[in-house]
């Protein structure tokens, strides 16, 4: 097994709470694997995290578009990130012919995080921003055959678990791997242009450009800095498509948003 060659799919946002379509991603994931391909899914879960958050009575707080983690929400989201959401993927997986194995971030260091700075002077908590991903433990799985699912939860100084972007951290093992292909599967076809129409192909200057600009906002702004870091270290090609992206696609490269170093 060539690390060189896996692809790393990221999955989350309203695609994660949509049956039919977090179920038409996970059959064309298993699909592509049971083909051959070597894949590595990474997820997030933060609606999930506001539906446990509310039941508990604790109010959500975000400043900068990141979510303000002290301890009670941390709590929720490492038992929602690498509990519920990460083992209900696994069996889902697993319900379709995968062969998988739930990780987190924290498993084997294979995401470490500093503490985030401070936005605008508040303090976010107990939220990381990734420094350095060990993929080691993801090779060895891998290596045995398994599709590894991992959640985006990292280890922190003396002993912390943080709160980390799960685009960052999809990005970040795709670096680590020098993966062939980094995908964001997520609830929009891909980057859509100032006439709403799809951007098939992106290279890194004009994606750069994109995000200079007011073009961009929500949660592609970050997906679309996550995949230009990914091309920095030596990833391949990135992908940023909707849920119609299937197994097809997966294995040919169609459909969705491509970006590339040229």
């Amino acid at each position: 097994m060539n690390p060189r060659n896996t692809t790393i799919v990221k999955l989350g946002g309203s695609l994660l709470e949509n049956a039919a379509l977090r179920a038409e991603a996970l059959k064309a994931i298993t699909a592509a694997w049971r083909a051959g391909e070597s894949i590595v899914l990474v997820h997030g879960g933060g609606k999930r995290i506001d539906a446990s958050l509310e039941k508990l009575g604790i109010p959500k707080k975000t400043q900068g578009g990141l979510r303000i983690t002290d301890a009670a929400t941390l709590d929720v989201v490492v038992s929602v990130l690498a509990g519920v959401v990460n083992k209900s993927l696994v069996a889902e997986l697993q319900s379709y012919g995968g062969a998988a194995a739930g990780l987190s971030g924290v498993d084997g260091e294979t995401l470490k995080a500093e503490l985030h700075p401070p936005i605008d002077g508040v303090d976010l908590g107990f939220v990381g921003k990734i420094v350095d991903a060990n993929p080691r433990l993801i090779v060895s799985v891998m290596s045995r055959g398994f599709l590894p699912v991992v959640s985006s939860v990292a280890s922190g100084p003396n002993g912390a678990l943080l709160n980390v972007n799960a685009d960052s951290a999809a990005s970040a093992l795709a670096s680590a791997l020098r993966a062939k292909k980094l995908i964001f599967l997520t609830d929009v076809e891909g980057l859509l242009n100032a006439d709403q129409r799809l951007v098939k192909f992106l290279t890194v200057r004009q994606a750069r450009d994109v995000l200079g600009s007011d073009l961009v906002t929500g949660g592609m702004r970050p997906k679309l800095q996550a995949s230009v870091d990914a091309i920095a270290y030596g990833v391949y090609e990135v992908v940023i498509a909707g849920p119609n992206f299937h197994a097809t696609a997966l294995l040919e490269g169609t459909g969705g948003t491509h970006l590339v170093a040229a």
